[in-house]
Order: C-alpha cells, then structure tokens, then sequence
C-alpha cells in the first residue's frame, strides 16, 4: 500500500511539473557581417556556386546560431540541450516550463515556442520582427526492368533519352534510416562511383545512417538503383547524401529540429534537390500534436524550415502521407509548406490511392502539387526488389525527376522548377484535392530551351505525323521544327498550309510558328 501511495503521489509530482519540449528564438545574429564576408566559413565553394547559378544573395539566415547564445542556452539551470537551426535562429530544449520560461531573462532571447499547445508562444513585450523569409547528343535507353511502370506512368524515360539522368545533381535524402545501402548490388555503384557524397545521423549524432530502418533504402531505391532489368531509377546517375531524422522509437518534435539540422547540412554541401518521406501530426506525448487547422504552411516548425530551404535554392519534394479515410485524412507537416512540392500517391493505372492524404492546406492552398506512382511501387526493401506502397515512394519518384529537370537547366529557380513540373502535368487545367494538378508528362517538357511562346494545342495535323503535317491556321506561316533538346531540324514557309516532313527520323519534335508552339511526334 505505501509503494502505491508513493507511485500516486509521484504521477501527481509528474503531472505538475512535466519536461516540456520548446524552441527559443534568437533576436540576432552578432557576427554575422564576419560570416557573410567570408562566406565559406558557413557554406561550401558547390553550395555557393548554385547560389551563384541562381542568383540567390547571402544573407543573415544563412549565419550559423551564435556560439556564445548558444553557450549560455546549454549552461542554462534546468535546460538541456537538444538541437539548432541556424535557418530559424533557434535551438530545441527540454526542461521544466519554469526554466524554461527562465531564458527569457537572457536578452538575446527573443520569444519561446512550446510543442505543448496547451502553452503555445511566450514572448518579450517588445516582440522581435524575424526576417521575411550542356546536352549532348547520346541517347540513354534504360531497361528499367520492375520500376517501368512508375517511370513509364510520366514517361520520365523521355528525360532520359536526351541524357538528363542526375549526373552533376545532388540529392539530400532525410529520412529514418538506411539498412542494407552499404551491402546491397542494387546501391553498389553509388559507392564504386563516389556518389555517396556525405552521410549524418541526427538521432544518434554520428555518421551511422546505414541501420534503424529499411525505409529510407526504399526511397534511395525508386531514384538512384541502377540495375538494368531490375530497377532503374528515376535519376540514376545521381549524387546523394542521406541524413536520418526520424527516431524511430518515439514521435516527438524533436524530429522537426532534427530535420531543419539536416536541411541546414544539405544546403551547406550544396544539394539541388531534397527529398523527405516524412510527416507529422500526432506525437506521443497529445499536447504536442498538431490539429488541421495548424497545416497552413506557418505553424510548424519543420514547415518554415522547408520553405527556407526552398529559399535557398534547393528544390523540396515533400511525401503527402497516407492518411486518407482515417481520421485525419489531410496532408501532414511539412507537405503543407507553401513552397515545397508535396507529392500524393497513384496506382498503375494513374488512378488515386485510397491512402493518398488530400488538400486543400488549412489556408485554402492546392495540395498535393502532383502525384506519382505510389501503390504497388517497385522498391528495395528486405533484400530484394518488391512492391510497396505509400506517397514515401511517389514523392522520391518525382524527386528524381526534378534532378533531371535541376540538371537539364541548372539556371532555373525551385519555383520555375516547380512550376514548370505543374505545367505539364495532365490535371493542371482542373485541380482538385486529391491529384492537385495530376501526374507530370515528361513527353511535353519543353527541353528545347525556347523561352518565349505559348504551347498549345489543335495547331497542326495529322500528329502523330509521317510524311506531311498540315498548320491550322488561315495562312501559310514562317515555321521552325526543333528536337527535344533544341537543334533546329527544318524551318521554312508551310506552302498551302502543307509542311513536308519526310526527312525527319522517329521521335518527338516541338513545332514552331511565331510565338505559338506544339508538340510534334513522328512516327
């Protein structure tokens, strides 16, 4: 009877005085005039180079946390130390909502986020305005053996057929971990390659990545496997880094941070694209769960941070969930970034995954931004090649596909990449909440590098085409044939209308006149 009067009584202690999970925001970022005159103090000479390419400036947000705040933070009575984001100027602590409300007594403090949203913001009186966020000619034809379907779906093997296969591209990959990548065939040539460019493990603080979960193998799998007649990915030639996030052992907000770190390491290496399989919504502990009404792209952490990220320059393809006909049958954080491209799951066939989590965002915006294939993917998992399924799958599938649009035209920004993605894609005149604006057609990316006119459609015939091609329009026009990567093959006045075309090979061309253009496929 005393153990079980002491056990109630030590429940009550605990109820009264829990550890709390908070992020403390910063005012400032003292040296930040040092760092940004010597920039490769924070960012690698790659990292600065696609800033460069981009024309995307340095500024304060690129500034790592101040070590002497930093320090202060960590000595702190009653804090304990779990992470930082230099992107958000904060850093993650535990302790009790006493200490920790405590650090508003240090001036460089600016206001306290609790996870607990029974606590919510604690704010100085004077709230801190936080700053506004070549191609050649040889022709690549794969064997994609069991991923045919899912690049076939998109008709990625396009991209690949004039050679934009990731090569020169660096993807980020955050995910739970990587069992089996260090040992398996299908991931050999990354390492024989040096494509393998770095390696983090948050979670753990130290590089061991390749355990804890076949997840992130999975995800590798469906971009970067190379084995013909197997599975090819969807950007195969691709350089990588992989980082593991997610604990595997619990859902807390840590994780969130644990992300933003990683994002934060990825942009310092220089990486084109990133890829994360993963979402929040409930955590462990009810009061730090997140309700509907908080995916507006601003309420969480995780979600600032990727939208930061986009800001950087690297492209963000995010996993929709798959919490459809649950519950909660909406995206998650951060598929509900506003920048970010958050991807939604279809079936063989391009028809929507029961599971495939739904928009609108909480603020009315379309997600997901696209679908792919995400049931009955081929993916490794448990030492073979097999089908799985889950927007994991279909969010890499399109996330090797922007590595080849990154490196087919490394001069365009995250949002022309992702406008260009939604521009082709088959539902992009009649979004909804399930598909957004439907599966990408890689066969209409215009990869001639014409940057003006207006594609269309019904302004020529027969197409498909062989032999001649007639122009809708009332007169004979000045026209230009081009390839798909932009040699001029025929041009001229059509003559009654009627164009001859017999000289041209087999294969898909863009029609010209004016500022109007089409597709053309001859066969």
């Amino acid at each position: 009877m005393r153990q079980i009067i002491f056990l109630l009584i030590l429940l009550l202690f605990q109820t009264g005085y829990s550890q709390e999970d908070a992020w403390v925001f910063f005012t400032d970022k003292p040296q930040a005039n040092s760092y940004l005159s010597n920039p490769l103090s924070m960012l690698s000479q790659r990292a600065l180079d696609r800033r460069n390419r981009l024309g995307i400036n340095l500024d304060i947000i690129d500034v790592p946390v101040d070590n002497n705040y930093l320090n202060q933070i960590k000595q702190a009575p009653g804090i304990t130390y779990k992470g930082k984001s230099k992107w958000l100027n904060a850093v993650h602590v535990t302790g009790l909502q006493t200490y920790i409300d405590n650090l508003l007594n240090l001036n460089f403090v600016n206001k306290i986020e609790y996870a607990n949203k029974n606590i919510g913001v604690v704010t100085r009186p004077q709230p801190f305005k936080e700053p506004v966020i070549p191609m050649t000619s040889r022709r690549v034809n794969f064997d994609y053996g069991y991923g045919a379907n899912q690049i076939n779906l998109m008709h990625g093997e396009v991209m690949h057929q004039h050679n934009y296969t990731g090569d020169g591209v660096l993807i980020g990959i955050i995910d739970a971990g990587f069992i089996d990548v260090d040992t398996a065939p299908l991931f050999q040539h990354l390492f024989q390659n040096n494509k393998i460019l770095d390696v983090y493990n948050f979670v753990s603080n130290n590089a061991n990545v390749y355990q804890f979960s076949m997840h992130g193998s999975g995800v590798l799998s469906t971009i970067a496997a190379k084995t013909q007649g197997e599975l090819v990915g969807t950007a195969p030639d691709v350089s990588v880094a992989l980082y593991v996030s997610e604990d595997v052992n619990q859902e807390m907000p840590i994780e969130e941070t644990y992300w933003a770190e990683a994002a934060e390491r990825a942009d310092s290496l220089g990486v084109d694209v990133i890829n994360t399989s993963l979402g929040y919504q409930t955590y462990d502990i009810p009061e730090y769960s997140y309700t509907m009404s908080d995916m507006d792209g601003q309420t969480s952490f995780i979600s600032r941070a990727a939208d930061i990220a986009v800001s950087r320059g690297i492209n963000v393809v995010i996993a929709a969930g798959n919490s459809n006909g649950t519950s909660w049958p909406k995206i998650g954080t951060p598929a509900d970034a506003s920048n970010v491209i958050t991807v939604g799951a279809v079936d063989w066939n391009g028809i929507i995954a029961s599971f495939s989590s739904i928009g609108p965002t909480a603020d009315g915006r379309i997600k997901p931004d696209v679908t792919a294939q995400g049931l009955g993917t081929a993916v490794y998992w448990n030492g073979q090649v097999q089908g799985g399924s889950g927007t994991s799958f279909a969010s890499p599938i399109i996330a090797g596909m922007v590595a080849c649009m990154v490196q087919a035209f490394p001069q365009k920004t995250p949002a022309q990449i992702k406008q260009d993605l939604i521009g082709i894609s088959n539902r992009y005149n009649n979004p909804d909440i399930e598909y957004g604006y439907g599966i990408p057609d890689f066969s209409q990316y215009n990869l001639s590098g014409i940057k003006t006119y207006y594609q269309t459609s019904g302004l020529i015939y027969p197409n498909p085409a062989n032999g001649y091609i007639f122009v809708k329009l009332n007169k004979d026009v000045d026209y230009q044939i081009y390839t798909i990567d932009g040699k001029m093959v025929l041009s001229g006045k059509s003559q009654r209308k009627k164009i001859d075309i017999s000289n041209l090979s087999n294969g898909i061309y863009f029609f010209k006149t004016g500022n109007l253009i089409q597709k053309l496929e001859v066969n």
